[in-house]
């Protein structure tokens, strides 16, 4: 736990598996939460994720850091015994599961509530706890398509695209997180903890916002736009004159007039056809092919100083080499080297939000398979070492043939 992480004393305890609950997990330990992560024998399908440093998952590194690795037997009523017996020592739960999975092992919220009225129960699943397709598999891709959020993705001519990181995972790990914030705040006046309820589908479709008041008035179904935010030009990427790109947003009328004038075209201010912001929708076609006639005349850099020089937002599009180039990334600590127990050490990314007060951050990437069962059994249940090995050899932990303690 960190000296002055604003979650210092919260104990959690992570049942969750792959990303969206691990990434709620990982979020509330980056502010000092102690998070005790319970990861199958078989092992966390996120160790297999995304590409591979010496047989070692670049991405547990960061999914799992800070958090402390024990490994239980869930299928066996021996290991979820000790699920039991660790609950009356935590905070918060948090599980992602096929709903029904956690009353079918007699570890549903009233089961834990009987054992810690306190507790507070985070449930993240594909379509959530109710509802008639609560039972359905669902991954936060499949939850963007049901959304709709996936259907307005990518360029209108070609089929719905997604992002190459499971976005709609991350988005519902920080409802959870934010629910978990709100029911420890509950806690503080009644002490009485909750179920929280967080669904895939659910967090994709909140960014739909302004699109679902369209349709019920408007009957307006959105489609895919490409790079462009509708209704807001200019808005959009633009080529650039050495094969680049760079995404201008100058659709508020004195953010357009700044354009116009880093364009070296003052005349365009007051132009008919774009002095105003819903005329200037209309004529975006026209717009942007003026856009474009300077953008490709110019290479990225230059077109990027020149805008920040005129006060426009814009920037060009970042590949990863160029985040590691970049010097803001590293004046506010979002690349940080931190030691990994597999790999010597490795750069995960940095802290978010930033508080002045109560900073968060990053002590130890993610620890291998089994390595805090000794102490967290120890600690928390006050097992002895014979008690531990004997759970051990009945194949209802794993222990990962370490005795380091976080």
């Amino acid at each position: 736990m960190y000296e002055n992480g604003p979650l210092q004393g919260c104990r959690v305890l992570e049942l969750g598996s792959t990303v969206a609950g691990p990434y709620c997990g990982r979020l509330l330990a980056d502010f000092g939460a102690e998070v005790i992560k319970i990861e199958s024998p078989d092992g966390d399908p996120a160790r297999t994720f995304g590409e591979q440093f010496e047989g070692k998952s670049l991405t547990w590194a960061s999914l799992s850091r800070n958090k402390r690795i024990a490994s239980v037997n869930l299928r066996t009523d021996e290991g979820r015994d000790v699920i039991r017996r660790l609950v009356a020592k935590v905070d918060v739960l948090i599980e992602n599961f096929r709903p029904g999975t956690m009353e079918k092992w007699g570890l549903g919220y009233d089961d834990l509530a009987a054992l810690n009225p306190g507790i507070v129960m985070v449930r993240i699943s594909g379509f959530g706890q109710t509802g008639p397709n609560r039972e359905r598999p669902g991954f936060g891709i499949i939850g963007e398509g049901l959304s709709g959020l996936r259907g307005i993705i990518g360029d209108p001519d070609r089929p719905p695209s997604r992002a190459a990181v499971p976005l709609t995972d991350y988005m519902t790990g920080v409802y959870a997180a934010l629910g978990t914030m709100m029911a420890l705040y509950h806690r503080n006046d009644t002490g009485l903890g909750q179920c929280i309820d967080a669904a895939l589908y659910e967090s994709a479709f909140t960014v739909m916002e302004g699109l679902i008041p369209t349709y019920e008035k408007l009957g307006i179904v959105a489609e895919r736009a490409g790079g462009k935010l509708p209704g807001h030009a200019p808005n959009d990427l633009f080529a650039t004159r050495d094969g680049g790109y760079i995404h201008i947003a100058a659709g508020n009328t004195s953010t357009f007039r700044r354009l116009c004038d880093a364009m070296g075209m003052p005349e365009l201010k007051d132009d008919p056809r774009f002095a105003d912001a819903v005329i200037r929708n209309d004529n975006e076609a026209t717009l942007s092919a003026i856009i474009t006639a300077w953008t490709t005349s110019l290479d990225q850099k230059e077109l990027d100083r020149r805008l920040d020089e005129g006060g426009v937002p814009a920037g060009p599009i970042y590949t990863v080499a160029d985040i590691f180039e970049d010097p803001h990334f590293r004046a506010r600590d979002m690349l940080l080297n931190v030691p990994s127990d597999e790999m010597g050490s490795v750069t995960v990314p940095g802290v978010v939000p930033k508080l002045l007060g109560t900073p968060g951050g990053v002590r130890w990437a993610g620890r291998p398979q089994g390595a805090d069962t000794r102490a967290v059994l120890a600690e928390l249940l006050d097992l002895s070492e014979a008690e531990i090995d004997e759970m051990a050899a009945d194949g209802i932990i794993d222990c990962g043939g370490t005795r380091n303690d976080r």
